[in-house]
């Protein structure tokens, strides 16, 4: 079952037939109640063809970065088109409620938020990666989504659509606040990543090996932390003013500092050791974080 290849939902319509639901009352935008989707012991993954933005309740013993929890707050979370979705280990929890929202690009199309959608990038963050809403924030949220409700199912006029993507784009803005909010108040759990993230790069970059294996990749200290590299970007340029890569480039020069000022070895060696084809690249990286050459640098300490 595991090495079972993920299910394609292709439309909206084909995604409430699957899940034992009654026909959308738009083909490119749906609202539908979780609590009523049917069980597939025969489906553990499938994978969407437009956008799907959830709120639930009711999920128990969630994965969140490394750290499990057990509890009943809202959970919201985003997807966007070709992202798989994996079912909960033995199948829909008894007490799961909430909605799903599907958005297909087509419903988008010629809009401004066909552009801007790809702006947010909360839609790339892994489905572990939950945005956690106090009553407040889902009380808020819900509301916004019983305004699309009540849009796309009165008479569609001239006016729906443009009312339907106002709504949306204020969904979209409220989420984005209340993920940096998040960044800010889970401090204990996402300073522990940022402790980690440390350890990982210190660990690479005191192996010996880094010819063979390079300057490490944001994708590898993601993966290595468990967490998409695009939640990792927002976490730490909230909680550190920095990119991944600026994390990377950090480390990097504090080895070469290091290597500069307690050992004899040529500026060439150190650029090699640390994983550079051609001296030239680290030196401009070098000066470009110091305002001073590797040279200049190792001078300052003679």
């Amino acid at each position: 079952m595991a090495n079972t290849p993920p299910y394609r939902i292709k439309s909206i319509i084909e995604g409430h037939r699957m899940m034992g639901l009654e026909k959308p009352h738009h083909p490119l935008i749906s609202i539908v109640d979780v609590s009523q989707f049917k069980n597939h012991s025969d489906i553990n993954a499938v994978i969407f063809d437009f956008y799907a933005v959830s709120l639930k309740r009711g999920c128990n013993n969630l994965l969140y970065g490394q750290q499990k929890y057990d509890f009943d707050e809202g959970l919201m979370a985003f997807m966007s088109p070709g992202q798989i979705l994996r079912g909960e280990e033995g199948g829909i929890p008894p007490k799961l409620r909430g909605w799903m929202l599907f958005i297909h690009p087509d419903f988008l199309w010629n809009t401004p938020l066909a552009k801007k959608i790809k702006q947010y990038e909360y839609f790339g963050y892994a489905t572990n990666e939950a945005l956690f809403l106090s009553d407040k924030e889902e009380t808020q949220i819900n509301g916004i989504i019983e305004n699309i409700r009540e849009e796309y199912k009165a008479n569609i006029d001239k006016f729906s659509q443009d009312v339907i993507i106002a709504q949306l784009e204020l969904l979209f803005t409220y989420a984005q606040r209340f993920y940096e909010r998040q960044f800010i108040t889970r401090k204990i759990t996402n300073h522990k990543i940022v402790e980690r993230l440390e350890a990982v790069l210190t660990d690479y970059f005191n192996h010996e090996n880094l010819l063979s294996k390079g300057l490490p990749s944001v994708q590898f200290v993601a993966d290595t932390l468990n967490m998409s590299s695009k939640y990792l970007g927002s976490l730490l340029k909230q909680l550190t003013g920095q990119t991944t890569q600026q994390h990377i480039h950090e480390k990097l020069i504090e080895k070469a500092k290091e290597r500069l000022s307690t050992t004899e070895l040529s500026v060439s060696e150190i650029s090699y050791e640390l994983g550079f084809e051609h001296s030239q690249s680290f030196n401009k990286l070098f000066k470009t974080k110091t305002k001073q050459s590797p040279l200049e640098f190792r001078a300052s300490f003679n």
